[in-house]
């Protein structure tokens, strides 16, 4: 096996240290927000945004005017965009069904799946107005019937962007706030004077965003670890250098620690890509972006086989994954450590990220391996239930309870099966025993 690197990313240790101040940080972040509530992230906001206004949150009149300054063809690529996100997430939700079963003769388990009852949607908004984020986030959860959205997004340019406030209200938000950042993030799971906390927090940010999720999970439930944006490209001699370099800096082009990483069997490929990434760098206006994280987070891996690309790719486990080879659903079938996948030339991640249907938030930093992206299961809860229908079931059942829970040292355990396989089986189980043994039909 060979493996070879033409260009590496920064070292692991160099990141652990970036993630380590990220983590001082926010943690001091959380804790002012905890105690000052929104004079607090009034001071965050006017520190990190320039942004004070009278309130945080946009009253009706303002959503209407902000929608207003939305042209009508900007609105009709924003509702088309949102009812492919709605129709995918719809089949999705219509895959998940309620059960209900009789396991054994009066004995009947289901389950249901309940919408989480409050959620905070993160819509990105700082470098750029991230409109496709609320299709994500805030239309996937009013698919799932989440009975409060409320959702942030920061100022862009010192003021609401008209385009993500549409976005946000078309995709059903009851609460619309402009704030930004750890402040928001925050805001929304702590509570504050004036904004009730949600059970939930979803959406993808920046490494600041990233980390208070992390920290607040537990306190509040979230979507997943979706932090910078990564991009891997695996690629054979069926393209090019310039498609593989157009589809690596589309996605370096977020942040400057956006990992962009191409796997490939084909040392030519790779050289080209290479070359391309140096052209393209040189007229594409976000190239300061580009380049940066090009430079710091890009890696050019050459591989000798097919088996090795896939090692390789499952060993990061990318958040996305474009696979132009000759034999791209040979990947579709033995990748398992992916955020999504983009399956040919046809395709890419921007489809993914805008348009086509796919949620745009997925797991980062490797989370991939134990974690699929946003999706409307994961603004679902599936909580079980049961009952014993007759006395016959419940004297079964709690006679193999009451042993098992004796097995195990339960004895109060045990007397909630003994007494009521005394009251509806008409056993004498002395107290603190396990019941006795009976013959029973399997």
């Amino acid at each position: 096996m060979t493996i070879r690197h033409l260009k590496s990313a920064r070292s692991l240790e160099a990141r652990a240290q970036d993630d380590a101040k990220t983590r001082t940080i926010v943690e001091s972040t959380l804790k002012d927000i905890e105690l000052r509530g929104d004079t607090a992230v009034r001071d965050l906001s006017e520190k990190f945004d320039s942004y004070t206004p009278a309130s945080f949150r946009l009253s009706d009149s303002d959503i209407d005017g902000l929608m207003a300054k939305v042209t009508s063809r900007e609105m009709a690529d924003i509702k088309f965009a949102q009812k492919q996100v709605r129709n995918f997430a719809q089949a999705q939700r219509d895959s998940m069904l309620d059960i209900e079963v009789e396991t054994l003769p009066g004995v009947v388990l289901g389950h249901k799946n309940i919408p989480v009852q409050s959620v905070g949607c993160y819509i990105p908004g700082g470098k750029f107005p991230m409109v496709a984020s609320a299709h994500m986030s805030v239309a996937t959860a009013s698919v799932a019937k989440v009975p409060r959205i409320i959702a942030a997004t920061p100022p862009f340019k010192g003021a609401p962007n008209p385009a993500v406030i549409a976005a946000m209200k078309l995709g059903g938000a009851h609460e619309i706030y402009v704030m930004g950042g750890i402040q928001a993030i925050g805001a929304m799971a702590l509570g504050t004077e004036t904004i009730d906390p949600v059970h939930m927090l979803v959406g993808p940010g920046n490494a600041f965003v990233a980390e208070a999720k992390r920290q607040l999970f537990g306190r509040v439930g979230i979507d997943l670890f979706a932090g910078p944006t990564e991009t891997m490209v695996i690629a054979d001699d069926t393209v090019d250098g310039e498609l593989c370099a157009t589809d690596l800096l589309g996605q370096a082009e977020h942040g400057y620690n956006s990992p962009s990483v191409l796997v490939t069997n084909s040392e030519k490929l790779a050289r080209d890509t290479l070359l391309e990434i140096d052209r393209l760098l040189k007229i594409l206006p976000t190239a300061d972006t580009a380049g940066k994280s090009w430079e710091d987070y890009g890696e050019v891996i050459v591989c000798d086989t097919y088996d090795e690309m896939l090692a390789v790719a499952d060993d990061i486990a990318s958040e996305h994954v474009q696979v132009m080879t000759d034999r791209d659903d040979w990947f579709l079938e033995h990748m398992t450590c992916y955020g999504a996948l983009f399956l040919g030339a046809r395709t890419n991640v921007s489809n993914g990220d805008k348009v086509i249907g796919t949620n745009h938030t997925l797991p980062t930093k490797k989370a991939g391996r134990y974690t699929g992206g946003l999706w409307v299961g994961k603004f679902l809860k599936t909580h079980s239930y049961q009952r014993i229908l007759t006395d016959e079931a419940a004297t079964m059942i709690g006679e193999y309870g009451s042993r098992l829970c004796m097995l195990e040292g339960f004895v109060g355990h045990a007397e909630q099966c003994n007494i009521r396989v005394r009251r509806y089986g008409g056993i004498n189980v002395p107290y603190g025993e396990g019941a006795p043994y009976r013959d029973h039909k399997e």
